[in-house]
């Protein structure tokens, strides 16, 4: 089974409290259900079209892992707390 990388950008945040608020309770919910955090933070350099946006990677063992971790009652409560504080992009990728 191949592993599954998580992806988020934020396109923008309008709330840096609400972040910081979903960030301590997303983190531990996610490797929690499994997840492994291999990236987050800004672009050390961008390439062609590339955008200067907070970019997180999270490596599961699974795809159905990490929708399961997405599902799950803690990661849902991270969600709840940051409410409308960002707009991120979100997608869970298939390694090859």
């Amino acid at each position: 089974m191949a592993k599954a990388y998580w992806v988020a950008t934020y396109r923008s945040v309008g709330n840096p409290e609400a972040v910081a608020a979903y960030a301590a309770l997303g983190g531990p919910a996610l490797t929690a259900a499994g997840g492994r955090i291999l990236a987050r933070g800004m672009p050390a350099h961008l390439y062609e079209a590339g955008l200067q946006q907070r970019t997180v990677v999270i490596e599961f063992d699974s795809v159905d892992q990490a929708r399961a971790a997405h599902d799950s009652p803690a990661y849902q409560a991270a969600l709840a707390a940051l409410g409308d504080g960002a707009v991120r992009d979100i997608r869970i990728m298939e390694g090859a």
